[in-house]
């Protein structure tokens, strides 16, 4: 049997992809096995998940001054120690890495034992982990065309992100159901998010009573957040967070208002729902604004900048985008990024025989 190593973490976005990944591996023939920190988000994540799990030391790699960069280089080095360690023990065929300050020491422990790694990169410009484990890697995935022009010539592939394959198996009436809508208005289905949707949720609030006449609105506005003042409004859906009924209100919805992070987005491309970015602008490094503005060039997406985002400029732009949906959903349909984890199978396959 082939075994692979999968790593990242550091948030969930460094881990559902990979979880995504699974199935395909497994009915590929791998043995799957997986490292991240002590203590991450990812271990829970991944026990769930019935692989084996290997925790290494890691470190946080800051652009900013703060005392612990002179301590945390340290454990960067412990855990490339111990990542070298681990996979000298599993002898897998090929490792991938999603990302995250832990798959720094995992690529390269890798490449010293001439394991040939697969990383993929998730936003339009790499994060400083994965810039690290560039050199490192044989192949890099990545969402969009214009990351592939950055990267070395002839190592990226344009991939797409891997998507939870419950997602596409959501039925359209037990959303309607879940929220006591009705099938003659049209569904919109707005992510808030938990951290910085503050302006799209109270926007969102703002023009409720302007579009109920003509659509219907589920809205997940992150914990904490639900409005109790408009509760009991008809055809208005608010939920905090939303897990096994996610898949619902995907397949009920018609267009979607979003953030941008490269998951979300990956998620609306692979469903095929056209959506409106709205993308985070503040305590990032701009990462959102890039995404937004290449799906919105490649056609897949409306782009309103939140320093834009008010009533009047929100209720024209869900307008527009209803009237021009099929247009939108013509452009994804045809995007090569419309199967991801057949293409990153594909390479993961490519990476794991050569090194036979």
């Amino acid at each position: 049997m082939k075994k692979i190593v999968l790593t990242g973490g550091g948030t969930a976005g460094h881990v559902t992809p990979n979880i995504a990944l699974l199935p395909a591996l497994k009915e590929a023939g791998y043995e799957a096995y997986y490292i991240g920190s002590y203590k991450g988000i990812e271990k829970g994540l991944i026990e769930d998940c019935g692989i084996p799990y290997y925790g290494i030391s890691t470190g946080l790699l800051r652009r900013y001054f703060d005392l612990r960069n002179f301590s945390d280089p340290f454990r960067v080095l412990k855990g490339c120690k111990e990542a070298k360690k681990i996979l000298s023990e599993i002898k897998p065929d090929v490792v991938f890495s999603k990302g995250g300050f832990v798959g720094v020491p995992v690529v390269k422990a890798a490449k010293r034992l001439k394991i040939p790694c697969v990383i993929h990169e998730s936003d339009m410009t790499p994060g400083l982990a994965n810039k690290l484990c560039i050199s490192s890697a044989k192949k890099i995935c990545c969402n969009f065309p214009e990351t592939v022009e950055m990267m070395p010539k002839g190592k990226a592939v344009l991939t797409g992100s891997p998507i939870r394959k419950e997602l596409f198996e959501g039925n359209k009436e037990r959303g309607l159901k879940l929220c006591g809508f009705s099938k003659d208005k049209p569904v919109i289905m707005v992510i808030g998010g938990s951290q910085g949707a503050g302006s799209v949720n109270q926007t969102v609030r703002e023009i409720i009573p302007k579009i109920l006449p003509n659509y219907q609105v589920a809205h997940i506005c992150g914990k904490d957040k639900v409005d109790n003042l408009m509760l009991t409004i008809n055809g208005y859906k608010q939920f905090e967070y939303l897990k096994d009924e996610l898949k619902d209100i995907y397949a009920m919805a018609d267009i979607v208002i979003s953030r941008a992070g490269a998951n979300s987005i990956c998620e609306l491309l692979a469903l095929k729902k056209p959506n409106i970015l709205i993308p985070l602008s503040v305590g990032t490094r701009g990462d959102q604004i890039l995404n937004a503005a290449s799906f919105a060039e490649q056609g897949f997406s409306v782009l309103l900048r939140e320093e834009a985002l008010d009533p009047s400029n929100l209720i024209d732009k869900i307008n527009e985008l209803y009237a021009d949906r099929q247009k939108y959903i013509d452009a994804m349909k045809n995007s090569s990024q419309i199967d991801p984890i057949e293409s990153i199978m594909k390479v993961i396959n490519e990476e794991a025989i050569q090194e036979k």
